[in-house]
């Protein structure tokens, strides 16, 4: 899965906020308070994320509705796994990157694992 560019990202990062289908119109609204932009620029990066499988659009009226194809979760874990599959030596970069994590982040790998051991172990 490619990273998202910074507009696809503030687009998406606000659907996975709402946790409800939005127009291009609620979007730009809300994009708005912080910085100006026009309609058209919002709706073709919704539509370019829809194209790209990030998004389902449904018409209500005359506008497009969008709703995330996956959790912010499921996307970052589909980052993780691509860095990880380009990487040889596995065990290096899990602990390189356990290294830079907070106490907290240690703290909710440990959680996750014990969950999926718990969820495997059922």
């Amino acid at each position: 899965m490619r990273r998202l560019g910074d507009l696809e990202a503030e687009i998406m990062y606000r659907l996975w906020a709402w946790g409800r289908p939005a127009s291009a119109r609620d979007v730009l609204t809300d994009i708005n308070k912080q910085r100006s932009l026009a309609y058209s620029t919002v709706k073709t990066v919704a539509d370019i994320l829809h194209h790209k499988g990030m998004l389902t659009r449904r018409k209500e009226g005359r506008a497009w509705v969008y709703t995330p194809t996956c959790t912010r979760q499921q996307y970052t874990a589909a980052l993780m796994q691509d860095a990880l599959d380009d990487n040889p030596d596995l065990a290096g970069a899990l602990a390189s990157f356990v290294e830079q994590m907070s106490t907290e982040e240690v703290d909710a790998l440990r959680s996750a694992l014990r969950a999926v051991k718990r969820r495997s172990s059922a």
